[in-house]
């Protein structure tokens, strides 16, 4: 059954997209596949926002979320924890035998840069972790403001999730001082899930060739080393790669503003859509995502039963929450190639359904 992804990821993902991973596998270790590799490189950098190269990994983000942690600690990690993937980090982190600690805030809250920087002030830590968008929640963090907080603790390394907000909002990599800036392939860049990206500093580079434990598959320094030659440590998810470079070009066509602003008044819409009827969005407005919305479930429905309807009748879906959110909150994605039509087609099934009930 074929039906319209508006959930947080996977998101929908265009045909041009999945007609360039038809295109024929070359050997990842051919002259081709160089040329696929530095192809899409350009346009990485100045989607990240950097001169440093940005590396490709078969895997979630998952993957490179713990080879960041592996490569980069040598005391301790400090995870800052507003809902259940930044969460997940800190359990991710104890399972590597690393020591961590916490800055843990209520799910639907920001990370406090003054509480970050008490933190830091201890001198325990040698590492930080960021989600910069919470999928769960719905809370985009303040970003520049963390990052001001860290400049203040050079010895302290910087990793970023940006697996939701990236080619959403503008991403300034070298300019805000950010050590590790990771993304996968399934949310904001709408392609199919099994491709991480990551961008590292070449002191995080530095840092990581001192660390015993940082294992191979994610080892930054095999990652340089291959960059280099055009290719990555191990055989690569060539079919997304295809994916990535049709994906960039559709980025650079639209344009980096315009691709922002959509993602901005797409938002929006949803937002004037919560307010109508009758919901509240889970995060202060302030803190609250460019790419998705996460709202409270005010009016106690069954939502479950709602997106059931939304799918059979209209062939979409939503999400109904996640983790322990699940059934008090819904989440309604605008990120990817949505557009002010698809949105509002969602929102006006949405209502239908809603009417039924009254």
């Amino acid at each position: 059954m074929s039906y319209k992804l508006f959930i947080p990821g996977p998101i929908q993902v265009s045909d041009k997209t999945y007609q360039a991973m038809t295109t024929p596998v070359v050997g990842h270790r051919s002259p081709d596949f160089v040329a696929l590799y530095e192809s899409v490189q350009p346009g990485l950098r100045k989607l990240v926002g950097t001169k440093d190269p940005v590396f490709l990994s078969t895997s979630s983000a998952w993957g490179v979320m713990e080879g960041s942690i592996r490569n980069l600690t040598k005391k301790k990690v400090l995870n800052c924890m507003c809902g259940a993937f930044s969460d997940k980090w800190n359990n991710v982190s104890k399972r590597c035998g690393l020591e961590a600690g916490a800055l843990s805030v209520e799910w639907g809250t920001h990370i406090d840069p003054e509480a970050l920087r008490k933190e830091l002030s201890t001198g325990e830590y040698d590492v930080v972790t960021l989600v910069h968008n919470e999928t769960s929640t719905g809370v985009m963090n303040p970003l520049p403001e963390i990052m001001a907080v860290l400049r203040d603790f050079p010895e302290v390394f910087s990793i970023v999730d940006t697996v939701s907000s990236f080619t959403a909002v503008p991403m300034h990599k070298d300019e805000l001082g950010i050590d590790v800036l990771l993304t996968g392939s399934q949310k904001a860049l709408a392609m199919p899930p099994g491709l991480a990206l990551l961008s590292v500093s070449e002191r995080a580079i530095e840092r990581s060739k001192t660390v015993d434990t940082r294992g191979y598959y994610f080892d930054f320094e095999e990652f340089l080393k291959n960059h280099e030659k055009g290719m990555t440590p191990s055989t690569p998810v060539i079919p997304l790669i295809y994916a990535l470079r049709s994906k960039i070009e559709d980025i650079e066509n639209e344009g980096l503003e315009n691709r922002y602003q959509r993602h901005a008044d797409l938002n929006a819409m949803v937002h004037q859509w919560v307010e109508k009827n009758g919901f509240e969005l889970l995060p202060k407005p302030e803190y609250a995502s460019k790419s998705l919305s996460c709202v409270r479930n005010t009016r106690d429905l069954d939502l479950a039963a709602i997106n059931k309807r939304l799918k059979e009748e209209f062939k979409m879906v939503i999400d109904i929450g996640y983790g322990k959110l699940k059934g008090k909150t819904f989440r309604i994605s605008n990120m990817g190639d949505e557009t002010e039509e698809t949105m509002r087609e969602l929102l006006d099934n949405l209502d239908t359904i809603l009417s039924s009930l009254s």
